[in-house]
């Protein structure tokens, strides 16, 4: 192939374009054959460009040659190569740690670390696109969070079902100049965390403890798991269960059931204090990642708590017999600082 050229559009789109060779066969259909270095993602297609969705922190390299059919045993022309470099600078001035996360299908958090060599205090600047924009955008809303600089936009999931299949290309940068600039890509399959879940009810059924909860907003029911904690005050255990899309469909459960999710705990006793905490995350079957638990929800009780006048009255008697205790040893110390140190018997005697 001839002129094999290589450009970047929106952040992190490496296009290659090349023409097709010449004194071809007219007779010869040609088919592209073309593959990244060690022979990764080969492909054979008539289209004369290839794109790659790509972080530019690494060199990437394209090999094309060209042949007459799509049979991957027919050898190809001499292979033609273009490499794209990263962007010049020295590479431990970038930021390190470099995370998206998109939180509750609405905004889109990214948190990193300055670089080794980065000059201090720097004003950092990130960028973002993705298929739904227009043109590439700059991050506003930058805080920190212990030692990690974050910034988050707003990153809404439209009703076109196409769109969780894209990414967002993000770059993070100083306006300076002075560091170079990391790059990521967050495809929208992953790194989702949705919001705690909403206890609505706990109740008390045959000795087991029923659970009703609401999912966060956004998210459809077969797209979640859940953990439910339950620490029982008396027995001072503390126990987890995993627990899968379920909705109510017992007849023991009150109220509005829609969307609602419920779980039993078996073996709970109404005598005792228990509290109840729910988290969430996404599953395999939405989403490829499904390892961001949620935070916890808000706690709630049910059932009786210990008697507490056993307490209350050991809590009063102990200053009381503290103080007598001191009042006698006040009155007897004489005797005591006898017993403990005896007087030395007079040598003349």
């Amino acid at each position: 192939v001839t002129n094999l050229s290589v450009s970047v559009e929106n952040l992190c789109t490496i296009i290659w374009t090349w023409n097709p060779p010449e004194g071809a066969s007219p007779n010869c259909s040609l088919k592209y054959f073309s593959h990244f270095g060690n022979k990764q993602d080969k492909k054979i297609a008539p289209e004369t460009h290839r794109s790659k969705e790509v972080p530019l922190n690494e060199r990437i390299c394209l090999q094309v040659g060209s042949q007459c059919s799509t049979n991957e045993s027919e050898k190809p022309s001499i292979l033609v190569e273009k490499c794209f470099s990263p962007p010049e600078g020295d590479p431990e001035s970038a930021v390190t740690a470099l995370q998206c996360i998109w939180h509750n299908l609405r905004y889109m958090k990214c948190t990193w670390l300055p670089g080794r060599n980065a000059s201090p205090d720097p004003n950092y600047i990130l960028y973002y696109w993705h298929n739904s924009l227009g043109k590439i955008l700059q991050c506003e809303n930058f805080y920190r969070e212990g030692q990690h600089i974050a910034c988050s936009f707003n990153l809404t999931k439209v009703k076109d079902s196409s769109f969780e299949q894209h990414s967002v290309q993000v770059m993070v940068r100083d306006n300076a100049g002075k560091i170079s600039p990391s790059f990521n890509i967050v495809p929208l399959t992953s790194h989702v965390k949705p919001d705690p879940s909403h206890i609505k009810n706990l109740s008390f059924q045959n000795g087991d403890l029923y659970v009703q909860w609401t999912n966060p907003q956004n998210f459809q029911s077969q797209c979640l798991c859940y953990e439910v904690e339950v620490i029982n005050s008396h027995a001072e255990t503390h126990d987890i269960f995993y627990v899968e899309e379920a909705k109510c469909q017992n007849t023991e459960f009150e109220g509005n059931l829609e969307g609602t999710i419920c779980f039993m705990v078996p073996g709970v006793l109404p005598d005792t204090l228990n509290t109840v905490r729910i988290r969430v995350k996404t599953n395999k079957l939405c989403y490829e990642d499904d390892k961001l638990w949620s935070n916890w929800s808000q706690a709630m009780s049910i059932g009786q708590k210990a008697n507490q006048t056993f307490y209350i009255t050991t809590l009063l008697i102990i200053p009381v017999i503290v103080a007598a205790a001191v009042i006698v040893l006040l009155l007897y110390l004489k005797r005591l600082k006898i017993i403990i140190f005896p007087p030395i018997p007079d040598p003349g005697k």
